[in-house]
């Protein structure tokens, strides 16, 4: 029973294989990947952990979303390259933390290194808005602050 079921599981799943593809020079090349989400530390508007998700509206334009434990953010990027694996520089907000743990948002530039696959790192300067009550009382919040995350992204 068992060799039948992963015999017929290896028959169908070898259905959808595609062992050759016929090569068309004249063919047009495939369209480039226009999307990215990013997983990692500071991610998604500085949280602790999060996901961002970049669309190009244009060739080196793209607005990116975020969202993570506990916060959330956004930016408008401009790429130095028309390709959404290359490197970028940023106008952005985050928001860190919600409802009792919001302790500030900010908004800020930043430059984000993309290598050409997987690796995402971002540094910048943000200037605070608020400050929150998760914000300890006795902090002296500066004028400008470090912006900064790393994680790893994934075109889609």
């Amino acid at each position: 029973m068992k060799k039948s079921f992963l015999l017929s599981l290896f028959i169908l799943s070898s259905l959808a294989l595609i062992a050759q593809v016929e090569y068309d020079p004249g063919a047009a090349a495939p369209p480039e990947k226009r999307a990215a989400i990013t997983v990692g530390f500071l991610q998604g508007g500085g949280s602790l952990v999060g996901v961002d998700f970049e669309y190009l509206v244009a060739p080196r334009l793209g607005l990116q979303a975020g969202i993570g434990y506990i916060g959330f953010g956004a930016g408008v990027n401009y790429h130095l390259r028309p390709a959404i694996n290359s490197s970028f520089v940023s106008l952005a907000y985050w928001h860190q933390g919600i409802g009792d743990t919001f302790a500030q948002d900010a908004v800020g530039g930043l430059f984000t290194f993309r290598a050409r696959k997987l690796l995402s790192a971002s540094l910048g300067l943000g200037v605070p808005l608020s400050r929150g009550p998760a914000l300890d009382i006795d902090f002296e919040q500066p004028p400008v602050m470090l912006l900064y995350s790393i994680g790893i992204y994934f075109q889609l």
